[in-house]
């Protein structure tokens, strides 16, 4: 997933944050369903849609200059929030999202088609669109973290 600085954060995903020289600071934290980490010092911070980059300097700018001077801080992503499977498919439900994962292996890791799934109209709603649209897709369709992938019920 080559567009990974790209990724925004959401509800769901575990992030790691360092602040050099302040182990007191630094740790693992999850966004939490309205999208904050509460964080030691500054409290909660308001993380949804932003990507690592923009979440270093963020933390970063709330340190500065109260509690530190000039903080230097890491943040990246550890655990990131699962994706769906729903519709005609063996077992739907959430599962962990794995880098680079396609749609091919999501199928396979829900137990694969049953007989009435329509398999060549798989759709996909995507996490981060806020139209809510759902798109076609087919077996090589990169999957992301809190993606919907919907299989439709064939009719004989």
């Amino acid at each position: 997933m080559g567009q990974l600085n790209a990724y925004e954060v959401g509800s769901g995903d575990v992030v790691r944050i360092t602040v050099f020289g302040h182990a007191d600071l630094s740790g693992s934290f999850t966004i939490d369903g309205s999208g904050f980490v509460a964080f030691p010092l500054i409290g909660n911070v308001q993380v949804s849609g932003l990507n690592t980059n923009q979440l270093t300097r963020k933390i970063a700018a709330r340190l500065r200059p109260d509690f530190l001077k000039n903080p230097r801080v890491s943040v990246e992503v550890v655990n990131y929030r699962p994706f769906y499977i729903i519709g005609e498919i063996n077992k739907p439900g959430s599962y962990p999202y794995v880098n680079s994962m396609m749609v091919i292996n999501a199928i396979a890791l829900a137990g694969g088609y049953p007989p009435r799934a329509k398999e060549n109209r798989v759709l996909i709603l995507r996490a981060n669109d806020n139209e809510r649209l759902k798109i076609p897709a087919d077996s090589s369709t990169i999957i992301m973290p809190g993606d919907v992938i919907e299989i439709p019920e064939r009719m004989f």
